[in-house]
């Protein structure tokens, strides 16, 4: 398997991670006290976030992407629903 291949699933995790990060976790510890929902969630989401840029790192070389969507795709993990568009390209550049 290459290392596009699994940096694909890492950044569709990492993606899911976060929007559960922002969208459940935060509001469970802010409008309902419950504080551990961020913490497990945000461990995860932090391990996800590390291995994303460890397979971009890895990829863009294997791929010798152009530092322009080496770039895209370093600023995607940043965005709550752009590692979904990440995949989807590398989907279409057929990264299996």
């Amino acid at each position: 398997m290459h290392t596009s291949a699994i940096f694909r699933k890492v950044a569709v995790a990492e993606g899911i991670s976060y929007i559960l990060l922002l969208f459940i976790a935060m509001p469970l510890k802010y409008w309902a006290g419950m504080p551990l929902a961020v913490k497990y969630t945000g461990w995860a989401h932090g391990l996800l976030f590390v291995l994303y840029i460890v397979f971009w790192l890895m990829s863009w070389q294997e791929s010798k992407w152009k530092i322009s969507k080496a770039a895209m795709y370093l600023f995607s993990s940043l965005l709550p629903f752009a590692p979904f568009w990440v995949d989807k390209k590398l989907k279409e550049d057929n990264v299996n």
